[in-house]
């Protein structure tokens, strides 16, 4: 399903949001209150004003990383800190996609 703003489409996906929100924080393990974190800067597709990543684009993030993560402002600054990889959110979420049991598999 894709979602419109301003003419482009935002890919929807509430079943593999509640996927990924069942699975641990990607940072500490802690699998209590996770909420499922749109990339500010997708690994596929774009986001603009007003329009969030698609819903392949997110992470498991526990309540504590998901707040630290908006409050230091920069998602690669971020991820270079907590894990040494700037690019660790837009690995994962690609991983958790193509892995989710609600992945849609192009056929010919």
């Amino acid at each position: 399903m894709a979602m419109v703003a301003h003419g482009v489409k935002r890919y929807a996906n509430l079943k593999h949001l509640e996927y990924v929100r069942s699975l641990p924080c990607i940072l500490c393990g802690n699998d209590y209150g996770v909420e499922a974190h749109h990339l500010l800067k997708p690994w596929r597709g774009s986001r603009g004003m007003s329009l969030k990543a698609g819903d392949d684009n997110v992470v498991p993030l526990c309540h504590t990383h998901h707040k630290k993560l908006h409050e230091t402002g920069s998602e690669y600054k971020f991820f270079l800190n907590e894990t040494g990889d700037e690019n660790h959110g837009q690995f994962r979420a690609r991983l958790l996609w193509l892995h989710s049991p609600y992945y849609k598999r192009k056929t010919r």
